[in-house]
Formats: C-alpha cells, structure tokens, sequence
C-alpha cells in the first residue's frame, strides 16, 4: 500500500510570496525532497497553479500587495482543477482569528512566521501523504465506475444476443409471422409507457421492466420450436386435438428459458418477464385461457400486455389460413374482450391510444401485407 500512495516523481510545491529573503529560505529547505515553483504575487501565484503539471501543494503567504493569500485562496477553490490542491498558510499573521479564518477558508494547515524548519518540513510532508492517499482512493474510485459500465455494458449486450438468438431459432419455424415478433414487441412497450402511473401498474412498471419488457416480448412465442410441422405449419385450421398440442408451446416455452437458466447454473434476473410471457399470454381475464386457467390480476402484468399486443397483432395480420382484418374489425374484436379476454385497463389503454398501435404496424408491416 506505501508504494501505491507514492508519488511517480518527487512532489511539486508552489511557494507563494512577495519577499525575496522568504523564498530563498523556504526553496533552500524543499529543494533536495522536492521540486518547487515560485510566485511572487497573488496573479502570479493563480497562473503558476494552472499551469502543468499543477502543485501537489501551495505554501501561500497571506500578507502580499495585490491579492491577498486569502483572496488566492478563494479563487483556487472556485476552480474545478485547482480546489482539491492542498493549501498550507504560511504567515507572520499569528492571530488565533487569522489562523481560524485561514482554515475556514479550506486551507489544511497554518504555519506562522519565523519558520521552523523541522515543523514546516514535518507538516508538509503529512498533507502530501494525505493528498497521495486521496489522490489513489479518487483514481482507484474512477476506475471502479468505469469497471462497472463496462461490466454493464457486457452483460446488456450478452442479455440482447441471448435473446436474438432465442427469437431467432423461433422465426426459423414460423417464418409466415414475419414481423409479428417485432411490432408485438413495440406494442407491448407502447401499453407499459401508456399504463406506467396507473395506480394498478405503477408499482411495477419502471424504466428497467419497461426495458426488460420490450426484451423479453420477442420470446413470447419461443414456445413454438417444440411444436411439430405439420400442426405449426398448417395451411388451414386446427382440429381439437391438435389445437391442444398447439397449446402446449407455452410450456415448451417457460421450460426452454429454465432450460436455459439451468444450462447457466442459476436463475436469470432478465428471463423471468420472458418466462411469465411465454407462459402465461394465452391465460384470460375471466379464467378461461390456457395453460393454468389463472384470472384478473392472477395473471402477470407482463403476460396481460402481451396478450392484447398478441391478440391485435394476429387479426390484422394475414395467415396462409385467413386474410388480415382491418384495423378498426380489429378494434371491435378486442373492445367486445374487455375484461373478459383482456385486462379492462389495459384494453382501455389500448382503445384509447390504437392509432399509436396502427402506426407501429404500418412502420413493421410485412412485406406481402399493407399492414
């Protein structure tokens, strides 16, 4: 730890003061352990701080004819690159007064004149340690924050691959979605920023889950992988039976995100919205949605959002089985769901702002659509 407070090269003082005899004597005593730099006045002694490499410490004389050593004092604290810079006082003003008023003023020592060097020497190298010991906890600090962004960084860009490469694999079983997986996405943003002060929701959405929410959406579906083609892939509609095989993706779902999470060795923060998301968007207000039958508030805030943005997104949209719906057949359907297939708030959130809904799946329409 002592070679760490060190300084790389000897310590550089600048001695302040108007008389010639002062500074030959005070220069004699710091010359052989440090290197030094004089200023004979006040302007001096505020452009000889500024200048490179600054002071690691300022002797000031207080008594001098233009600036006083307390109005140098109070500019170099005013100073951002100058005020962390030690001052010591050093003056025929013996004062207790004088001495008080130098301390307040953030000075960190008063020696008064005749000097005596042993005392100036001793007192000088204590604020020097000192300032070293500040200066490593200041650096290491630095450091340690620009550590932590980085770590950050790494872990929200291993959090954003992770999930990309998730949605990818789903996308390759049902391509005919197109971009289902990215206006849902937007969708379910647009309704977390509607409802973030509603009284119901406000505890839980914030800037982070709003975040992890619009991360998360693309795996609603993720669930699909599991699901054979020939069912998946269908050109028509399902039977009841294979309609109950269907329903099983949001199980396969959860469990390839714990699959995951096991593979990692513990539970991941982020995957749990994508884990209530993939199982729990078909779940309905009234009870009657799959897997678990949950109702009302029940069902996750994550999934009630989902499913609105899934619902809406699925009757616009075109299947080899159906054409696309218009937007305002599509708002019919989704206001009859009110607080039966859907959340009353958040459909009403819907409702309310749909022309929002409308420009996101125009801006993400697929290709051999019109949105």
């Amino acid at each position: 730890m002592t070679e760490s407070l060190s300084y790389p090269s000897r310590p550089l003082i600048l001695i302040v003061d108007d008389t010639p005899e002062n500074i030959t004597l005070i220069n004699s005593l710091l010359k052989d352990a440090y290197r030094t730099r004089v200023a004979t006045n006040g302007e001096r002694a505020l452009k000889a701080a500024l200048q490179a490499p600054r002071p690691d410490l300022i002797l000031l004389d207080i008594m001098m004819p233009d600036l006083s050593g307390y109005q140098v004092a109070e500019q170099l604290k005013l100073e951002r690159c100058t005020a962390d810079i030690p001052i010591i006082f050093l003056t025929a003003m013996t004062a207790m007064e004088d001495e008080i008023r130098g301390l307040q003023m953030g000075a960190v020592d008063y020696i008064t004149k005749p000097i005596s060097p042993p005392v100036m020497l001793a007192r000088v190298e204590t604020q020097l340690k000192i300032k070293a010991a500040a200066d490593f906890l200041r650096d290491q600090n630095e450091y340690l924050e620009r550590e932590v962004q980085r770590r950050t960084a790494e872990v929200v860009a291993i959090q954003d691959v992770t999930i990309q490469a998730m949605t990818s694999l789903a996308e390759t079983r049902d391509n005919e979605t197109g971009n289902h997986i990215r206006r849902t996405q937007h969708y379910v943003r647009l309704l977390a920023e509607l409802l973030r002060e509603h009284p119901r929701f406000r505890h839980f959405l914030n800037d982070e889950s709003i975040r992890l929410l619009f991360k998360s959406a693309p795996l609603h579906d993720i669930g699909k992988i599991g699901i054979p083609d020939d069912i998946l892939l269908k050109p028509g509609r399902l039977t009841p039976e294979e309609f109950e095989i269907m329903k099983t993706h949001t199980v396969l779902g959860r469990d390839a995100i714990r699959h995951a999470e096991e593979q990692l060795g513990t539970s991941v923060g982020f995957l749990r919205l994508a884990k209530e998301i993939a199982y729990s968007h078909h779940e309905k207000w009234d009870g009657t949605g799959y897997p678990d039958g949950l109702g009302a508030d029940e069902i996750p805030i994550s999934a009630r959002l989902m499913a609105v943005a899934d619902v809406y997104d699925a009757l616009i949209s075109r299947r080899v089985y159906k054409k696309g719906m218009s937007h305002d057949q599509a708002l019919d359907i989704i206001r009859q769901g009110r607080a039966q297939h859907f959340d009353p708030d958040v459909c009403d959130a819907f409702l309310a702002s749909h022309e929002q809904f409308q420009a996101i799946a125009e801006r993400f329409a697929d290709s051999d659509q019109d949105g």
